[in-house]
């Protein structure tokens, strides 16, 4: 599972530069509300890289955790973006739940007797 979820880590996060960085009128829309859609990318984003980093779980939580910050900044660069605290957290809360359940899901992958 971590060869596949490399590369689509990455292209995820390259993704949600893009997307987070460009003018407001280029940002995809959903019928789903704002905080739902960041919940859910920035999940997925955290489970990629937990899966595809599975020894450097903490790293992987810290660095999903610092992009999703550093984000949020630099959406102050762009005049017709703006970063917000709670946009963070909705962020953050998503990368730590997609982490989990990437951890989650390789525990319950391994064999009865590997879980001692």
């Amino acid at each position: 599972m971590s060869a596949a979820a490399r590369p689509l880590a990455w292209l995820l996060f390259a993704a949600l530069l893009v997307v987070t960085l460009a003018p407001i009128g280029y940002r995809p829309v959903s019928a789903a509300p704002v905080s739902l859609e960041r919940f859910g990318a920035f999940a997925l984003l955290g489970f990629l890289f937990a899966a595809g980093y599975p020894r450097r779980r903490w790293q992987v939580l810290a660095l999903t955790l610092a992009a999703a910050g550093l984000l949020e900044i630099l959406q102050m660069l762009q005049p017709t973006r703006h970063g917000r605290v709670a946009d963070f957290a909705v962020k953050a809360a998503g990368c730590g739940l997609g982490g989990l359940a990437a951890l989650a899901i390789a525990h319950r992958r391994k064999a009865p007797e590997e879980r001692g």
